[in-house]
């Protein structure tokens, strides 16, 4: 397959690019480097992106971002960092994709535990979290010519854990393949619709 993967350099992403590329033609997209680079928050940068790749087998989406502060110091300029970048980027990879992924292809996207259990805060990326959960699942039944859709929905990962440990007191995490896992599994599998929790 020719596989997309949109933040293929970032924790997670470096992770499943390195899985995929042993089994697939694997292209990343980066907002300074990589094959392409793209403006997550922009779609005009988006369908550049799609434009220079050509036709895909398999989208896959872990970027985006989301501003972290009490709900009290955010602004409403605050929640739209994350509405346009970790929802409104995921949801054009979708709008936009759709039309550069062969038949009977997968977009798969990116969430995280803050949809269903979120710690202090994470008001805003609680929101955008659940936003792209529900939306997945009302794609999915939209899409033609046997294309698919899934979230990975991860809980915090091993190699975050320094970084967040404090933000999450508690929580086990979760071992990167069983991530890289979720991934695997909704671009070769044939679920879509699909919320995969990933829990350690």
């Amino acid at each position: 397959m020719k596989i997309l993967i949109i933040g293929g350099h970032g924790t997670i992403g470096k992770k499943v690019s390195e899985r995929l590329a042993q089994k697939h033609e694997v292209l990343i997209a980066g907002r300074t480097s990589g094959d392409v680079t793209v403006d997550f928050s922009d779609s005009e940068s988006i369908k550049t992106m799609f434009e220079s790749v050509g036709q895909l087998d398999a989208i896959v989406a872990i970027a985006g971002e989301a501003k972290w502060n009490k709900l009290d110091n955010l602004s409403e300029d605050d929640f739209y960092i994350g509405i346009k970048s970790k929802m409104m980027g995921q949801v054009n990879v979708v709008r936009i994709g759709k039309d550069y992924l062969n038949s009977n292809g997968s977009i798969t996207l990116s969430t995280g535990i803050l949809a269903d259990d979120p710690v202090d805060m994470t008001t805003s990326a609680a929101m955008v979290n659940g936003a792209i959960n529900s939306f997945v699942k009302a794609v999915a039944l939209e899409l033609d010519q046997g294309k698919r859709i899934n979230v990975v929905c991860s809980d915090l990962v091993e190699d975050s854990f320094e970084k967040y440990k404090d933000y999450f007191p508690g929580n086990t995490p979760v071992p990167m393949y069983k991530i890289v896992d979720g991934y695997v599994k909704s671009i070769e599998g044939k679920i879509t619709g699909r919320i995969l929790r990933i829990m350690a």
